[in-house]
């Protein structure tokens, strides 16, 4: 009867290990994307390059999000693990090579025509940059026709990524995302100085980066004998319930994406440097959701999809019951600093060159609304899996729809009081309540299912948060010292304050008695 047990308490230590594989690899790739901004910021500041250029990322980024990362994943990974558990490796290979065929062909032809249509689109996500600054909105052309190919390279990283990550080889496809990192930094340093418009450099660095992304996948996919060989064919079994299950999935798995690009249109809308102090402060958001809430997602996907297809109920259940835990046990301490450490992070990290004060204390407004969404936005990433990986896409959709409709709601509500800082608010509260909807239904249909322990770990857990957050109110200084302050006496401080905060934090949690062992069921 024991060996069952020691079996899970192995799969567990197994995924914890994933786990923090994938945010080890995620954590260098945000550091390295929080050196990349502050590049930019350096270089370029706040004002209306730097709209220019994020809007124009931002436009194929979050087609990439919604499209490959999102929707696709969450419908392809469940079907290749059903292959992979029930099927033959040379089915598997069909499979992989019929769906590498369709899927490039679709983004080959939206990106012609994305580049085509691009005055338009640039017309639709920024409408304030035609209606109030014609060169602004003339640059946002320019460089999102260099910009958009992007989707097509990424989404195709994103197709490789997934199937790495069935066949739990997930360094390779955490760490990617590093090289749009380097090549936005070098392309700042390097190819800024050669050209008669410096932020094109941004532009360039970007379609450097997807070439290069979707490059470094290809050894490690002839490793596990699935390098495609491209071939369309949408008749195939495996590639009609991919479709069938994307087509909902498109809304579903991105509404937090969806809701942040409606925040950047309505930001166009703003003074300058609107788009610009939502962009560094949902930078800072995005390095614990990415470190920890997307890396545990990532690996609890192709998981899930196993248990299920095995009909491993309470297996299933048990491992969704973790991925809360973790996060609430990462997200609720992350989302409580930021929120208290807003303006010292923001001046440690940005306000040099071209940002200023000002800057910083418009994008702490910002930053402070976004942290209150962020464990709603860490809880999105793992229970959404919960329906996907048992190949429901309908009930996430119908919950996107009623976030996203809220949100546009909360945006036009919250806008005129709080300008960009009521967008930020108004994506945290619809998050929220997108979470409530997911967690409630997982928990009406007895897909998750409460573990024992859970009044001891919140009492645990409230316990630390509140020692933490009484330490950095009575330690932290004045943001007026901080920007007195010179790059080292900042950097020296952060690093004190982030310390002492995060010991508090986990002395306390060990103190009243919580161990790693006690988030195995």
């Amino acid at each position: 009867m024991a060996k069952p047990q020691e079996g899970q308490v192995s799969k567990e230590r197994s995924m914890l290990r994933s786990s923090s594989m994938v945010g080890l690899m995620t954590l260098l790739s945000r550091v390295m994307g929080l050196l990349r901004d502050i590049v930019i910021a350096h270089s370029f500041g706040a004002g209306a390059s730097a709209d220019a250029f994020f809007v124009a990322f931002k436009i194929p980024n979050f087609l990439r999000r919604l499209f490959a990362e999102g929707a696709f994943a969450q419908a392809f990974v469940p079907v290749l693990s059903e292959y992979r558990t029930q099927r033959s490796l040379a089915e598997v290979k069909l499979l992989v090579d019929r769906v590498a065929g369709s899927l490039g062909l679709v983004l080959s032809l939206l990106t012609v025509v994305a580049m085509l249509a691009a005055p338009l689109l640039a017309m639709a996500f920024a409408p304030g940059f035609y209606l109030n600054d014609m060169a602004k909105y003339q640059l946002t052309v320019e460089m999102l026709r260099l910009t958009f190919p992007y989707l097509l390279l990424i989404s195709l990283t994103a197709f490789a990524g997934s199937i790495l990550n069935s066949y739990d080889r997930f360094a390779v496809p955490a760490f990617t995302p590093v090289l749009l990192n380097l090549s936005l930094i070098g392309s700042v340093f390097w190819l800024q100085p050669l050209l008669d418009t410096p932020v094109m450099a941004l532009a360039w660095g970007v379609l450097i980066a997807g070439v290069t992304q979707l490059l470094l996948q290809l050894p490690f996919l002839a490793r596990v004998h699935l390098l495609p060989r491209p071939r369309v064919d949408f008749k195939h079994p495996g590639v009609s319930r991919i479709i069938t299950l994307m087509i909902p999935a498109l809304f579903g798995v991105s509404v937090s994406q969806i809701n942040l690009l409606l925040d950047t249109v309505l930001a166009s809308l703003l003074q300058t440097g609107s788009v610009s102090w939502l962009y560094f402060s949902d930078r800072l958001v995005e390095l614990p959701l990415g470190v920890f809430g997307i890396a545990i997602a990532t690996v609890i996907l192709p998981s899930l999809s196993r248990k299920h297809a095995e009909k491993s109920p309470q297996a299933f259940a048990a491992m969704l019951d973790w991925a809360v835990r973790m996060v609430l046990l990462i997200g609720v301490p992350a989302a409580l600093a930021l929120w208290l450490l807003a303006g010292p992070l923001l001046v440690t990290l940005f306000q040099y060159g071209a940002m200023t004060p000002d800057d910083v204390t418009q994008a702490s407004y910002s930053l402070r609304a976004y942290s209150l969404g962020l464990l709603a936005f860490m809880l999105i990433k793992v229970l959404a899996p919960g329906y996907f990986s048992r190949q429901n896409t309908k009930t996430p959709v119908k919950i996107g729809i009623w976030a996203m409709a809220v949100n546009m709601l909360l945006n036009l509500a919250l806008i005129i009081p709080l300008a960009h800082a009521g967008l930020a608010l108004a994506t945290s509260l619809s998050a929220f309540l997108n979470a409530g909807l997911l967690l409630r239904g997982l928990l009406r249909d007895q897909v998750l299912c409460w573990q024992a322990g859970w009044m001891r770990f919140g009492v645990q857990l409230l316990a630390a948060n509140l020692a933490m957050a009484l330490l950095l109110v009575l330690y932290v200084p004045e943001l007026s010292q901080w920007l007195s302050w010179g790059v080292w006496d900042r950097g020296l401080a952060m690093a004190l304050s982030c310390t002492l905060g995060g010991g508090v934090y986990l002395a306390v949690l060990w103190l009243c008695g919580f161990r790693v062992r006690h988030l195995r069921h």
